[in-house]
């Protein structure tokens, strides 16, 4: 096993003992990256990776991040290499400074490897609609099957062991779903934990900067780095950044952990609910008193169509500055209208403008009752309700989706329970701003299967917690689809 194939943890213990070295792993790394055929990379980043590399002669054995090569979802702005969003509309775009979450791994003496691809703009469940086409899941060699997204290029990167981390964006479950289908360890901290300076906006309320790894203990270790108080974000908490691995070695006496039945009830797979009943008992036998728990099945109906008005409404707005004439080509045009027209029109694909044409139709001022607000008030129904469990169990535990990654020639009803409710609840952690990690409890068909942990705001220690104990029972540490391929 090469050195580039361990966790962030064994990786640093290497780089330490001089085993390694940086530019040994950002080489191979970039080796690995370049000979991928999922079609995960928007740019490799050569000059930087080996550059920073070959500057780093003397472990800091109290950094885990020195030396480790790290992936970059392509709508994080990098100083002085081309940040597309994966949309034809800022295709060739470099900004002149890095992501505040970027500059703290930089300043951690992390190495960059390339820019992931993404579903453009961030804007899409499924990995397919970024301008360089679809990305595939890495565990499926005939290419049939999604990783899912947004975040997909990342999600691949770290699945195929190519790097032991990357950074990622979520805004309904961009870096949660993706960590599902691909066997890794998807995390998304309390809204404001990691600032988003930098990190293109899609719907403001609702973003958060996340990312993958291979292990829990990793997911921990990571949140300390890219962690804080920035200000450059006014909406950056203020709380102090936290030793978010100090609960992993500890039992779960105590804890109380809800599982929602109106859920559960919609899930019809039988593998996933035997591996997910298989954690359920490796929590108990930690120390955990696991409930299921009641929520309003009608509400729960709600959260699709909630996501998508919120989001497509703040979506409209915060890309109205995406008008062919601030950032990337230019398109001709006797009228700067006639230039947006033109932009426009070229520069997004047809999600986009769809979502384009439903947000602003929800925004007029004739509508906004009836639909922008409507959500809204959905939006806090669904929270309060949250909240009131959370009063009384420490964590929600769910599968993170209903199954395994789907085929792309496979079609779903969109109005059935399962797609609405199972396949979307992960927006619960967005809607509310909670800290929420998917973590691998199995496979089917050589494909791995995911749960979800979701905390209260800022508890994000006791998450890591609860997600190592399933961890350490169900030994799916560190795993990746060089192994396992079908």
């Amino acid at each position: 096993m090469s050195y580039l194939d361990l966790t962030i943890t064994d990786m640093h213990e290497a780089l330490v003992a001089k085993k390694v070295t940086p530019l040994e792993l950002a080489k191979e790394a970039l080796e690995r990256a370049k000979a991928n055929n999922d079609n995960a990379f928007e740019g490799y980043m050569d000059e930087q990776a080996l550059s920073i590399a070959a500057s780093l002669k003397e472990p800091e054995v109290n950094n885990p991040f020195w030396g480790i090569p790290f992936v970059i979802k392509d709508n994080f702005a990098t100083r002085n290499f081309p940040t597309t969003g994966s949309s034809n509309i800022l295709k060739d775009y470099v900004p002149c400074f890095d992501a505040t979450a970027v500059a703290k791994l930089l300043q951690a003496h992390a190495v960059p490897i390339a820019k992931s691809t993404l579903d453009e703009l961030a804007m899409g469940g499924s990995g397919i609609t970024g301008h360089k086409g679809p990305t595939f899941n890495p565990y499926d060699s005939k290419h049939e099957r999604m990783i899912g997204g947004s975040s997909c290029g990342s999600a691949v990167s770290v699945a195929a062991s190519i790097v032991p981390f990357a950074l990622g964006s979520d805004t309904g479950d961009s870096v949660r779903k993706p960590a599902g289908y691909a066997g890794l360890v998807g995390m998304k901290p309390t809204w404001g934990r990691i600032s988003r300076y930098g990190l293109f906006p899609f719907a403001p309320s609702l973003d958060h900067v996340g990312y993958f790894t291979r292990s829990v203990e990793d997911a921990a270790l990571s949140l300390a780095v890219i962690a804080g108080r920035d200000l450059e974000d006014s909406t950056s908490s203020t709380r102090p950044v936290e030793d978010y691995t100090r609960l992993l070695k500890t039992d779960l006496k105590g804890i109380r952990v809800a599982v929602i039945k109106e859920i559960m009830d919609t899930i019809t797979n039988p593998t996933i609910l035997k591996a997910f009943d298989q954690s359920i008992v490796a929590l108990r036998e930690a120390g955990a008193v696991v409930d299921n728990v009641h929520f309003d099945k009608r509400l729960l109906g709600t959260i699709y169509p909630t996501y998508i008005t919120i989001s497509c409404s703040e979506v409209t707005s915060n890309n109205a500055n995406l008008d062919g004439i601030k950032f990337g080509p230019r398109f001709e045009g006797n009228t700067y209208q006639e230039v947006m027209f033109n932009a426009r029109t070229a520069g997004f694909s047809e999600l986009i403008k769809r979502r384009f044409v439903i947000g602003s139709f929800a925004l007029m001022r004739e509508n906004q009752d009836v639909l922008f607000l409507r959500a809204q008030k959905c939006r806090r129904k669904i929270v309060d309700t949250l909240n009131d469990i959370l009063k009384t169990y420490d964590a929600v535990y769910l599968p993170s989706a209903p199954t395994i990654a789907p085929k792309f020639k496979d079609s779903h009803d969109q109005l059935s329970d399962e797609y609405l409710i199972a396949d979307n609840h992960l927006a619960f952690g967005n809607f509310a701003g909670l800290p929420s990690l998917t973590l691998p409890i199995g496979f089917e068909k050589g494909m791995p299967l995911g749960a979800n942990v979701m905390g209260r705001a800022f508890e994000e220690a006791k998450v890591f917690q609860i997600a190592q104990a399933i961890e350490n029972k169900t030994g799916y540490r560190n795993l990746s689809a060089k192994e396992v391929r079908v």
